[in-house]
C-alpha cells in the first residue's frame, strides 16, 4: 500500500529534518537541555522511587508474532566456580539471549523507515546486517534524564483500561493533562497510560497484544507542538493496533521516529506510577530512563525510574 496523502501531509507538518543540523543523530532528545534537567530535579519532593520496567523473563510479553523478537533466555555459564583454584573465592556468571525490544524498551530513531528514508533524510539502507545502524543507533542517544509527565488517559476517561479499539487522540491527551494539573512543556518525557498492560499483568499475553489501544496518527502533531523529547506507553505496539486507517501499519512509528526524530517506548508498566501520582496529587516527576548503549542497535531495554 502506498502511504496516503493524509500521512504525507502530517509528516510535512511534524518534520524536524535539519532542525539540529544535517548530521544530527539525537532528534528531539536535543530538547533535554541543562536548564530542563535542573527544572526536572525540582520535581523531587517525597523522594518516592517508582520502577516502570517489566521483569525480564522467558515468559515475557512476546508471543512469537514479531519474528526474532524473543523473550529473554537466561542461562548460568558458571555456578560457584573456583576459577582461580581450589579454596579461592567462587564465582557465578550468567548469559542472556533476547530481543532488545522484547520488554520495556526504547525504539531508536532507526527502528523504522518509510519511503526509503530514516530520520534526517538518511537512506534506509544505512542499517545493515553486519553493522546495524551506523547512523542514529541507540548508542548515539544522550542520557535520558528529564521531567516526566504521566498523562493517565484511562483515569481521565474514568476507566481502568481503555478498550482495544480506542485510538488515543489529542483530546484524550488534553483531558489527561487537565487531570494532571500541569502543562506538558518543551523537553518533557511524556508517559501515556492506557491501562492495557493490566491484561499482561493478569496473565493474558495474547489479549495484551491484540487488539490494543494506542496512539492515533493525530498525536504526533500534538507532541510536536509541545516540543516533547520522548513518549512511552503501556502497550506492546505503542500505536493503536490494528491501525485506525485500514492497512496503514506503523504510521505513528514513522511519524514519530522518522519525521520528528522522537524516541518512543513500549511495554512500560505505569500502574504503580498511576497509583502513586493519584495519591500524591501530582503527575510530574524526575524521570531517569537511560538507554543501554548497544552499538548500532535500533532499540534497547530500559529500566526507567520515576522519582516523585
Amino acid at each position: 500500500m502506498t502511504l496516503p496523502k493524509e500521512f504525507h501531509e502530517i509528516a510535512e507538518r511534524v518534520n524536524n529534518w535539519g532542525r539540529w543540523g544535517p548530521d544530527d543523530e539525537r532528534g528531539t532528545l536535543n530538547l533535554i537541555t541543562p536548564e530542563v534537567v535542573r527544572a526536572a530535579a525540582a520535581e523531587v519532593r517525597a523522594g518516592l522511587r517508582v520502577p516502570l520496567a517489566l521483569p525480564l523473563r522467558q515468559d515475557g510479553v512476546q508471543t512469537g508474532v514479531i519474528p526474532g523478537r524473543v523473550n529473554p533466555l537466561h542461562v548460568m555459564v558458571q555456578i560457584n566456580q573456583e576459577i582461580f583454584g581450589p579454596g579461592t573465592v567462587a564465582c557465578s556468571d550468567d548469559a542472556v539471549t533476547m530481543g532488545l525490544q522484547c520488554g520495556t524498551h526504547w525504539d531508536a530513531l532507526t527502528h523504522v523507515s518509510h519511503s526509503g528514508r530514516l530520520y534526517n533524510g538518511r537512506p534506509a539502507n544505512s542499517v545493515t546486517a553486519h553493522g546495524g545502524a551506523g547512523f542514529a543507533g541507540i548508542d548515539k542517544a544522550p542520557p535520558v534524564v528529564s521531567r516526566g509527565v504521566l498523562l493517565d488517559v484511562a483515569r481521565a476517561r474514568g476507566v481502568e483500561r481503555l478498550p482495544g479499539g480506542h485510538a488515543v487522540t489529542p483530546e484524550d491527551l488534553e483531558a489527561a493533562e487537565e487531570l494532571a494539573g500541569t502543562r506538558v512543556r518543551a523537553g518533557d518525557v511524556v508517559l501515556v497510560r492506557t491501562g492495557q498492560i493490566r491484561l499482561y499483568l493478569a496473565g493474558d499475553r495474547e489479549a495484551y497484544g491484540y487488539p490494543s489501544p494506542g496512539m492515533s496518527v493525530r498525536t504526533p502533531e500534538w507532541f510536536h507542538a509541545r516540543d516533547v523529547a520522548a513518549v512511552a506507553n503501556d502497550t506492546l505496539t505503542f500505536e493503536i493496533f490494528p491501525p485506525e486507517i485500514e492497512d496503514l501499519w506503523l504510521a505513528v512509528h514513522a511519524l514519530d521516529l522518522v519525521e520528528m526524530g522522537m524516541p518512543q517506548g513500549q511495554n512500560w508498566n505505569l500502574e504503580e506510577l498511576s497509583t502513586a501520582c493519584g495519591q500524591q496529587g501530582r503527575y510530574s516527576f524526575l524521570l531517569a530512563a537511560m538507554p543501554e548503549p548497544f552499538v548500532g542497535a535500533t532499540g534497547t531495554p530500559v529500566a526507567p525510574v520515576a522519582v516523585l
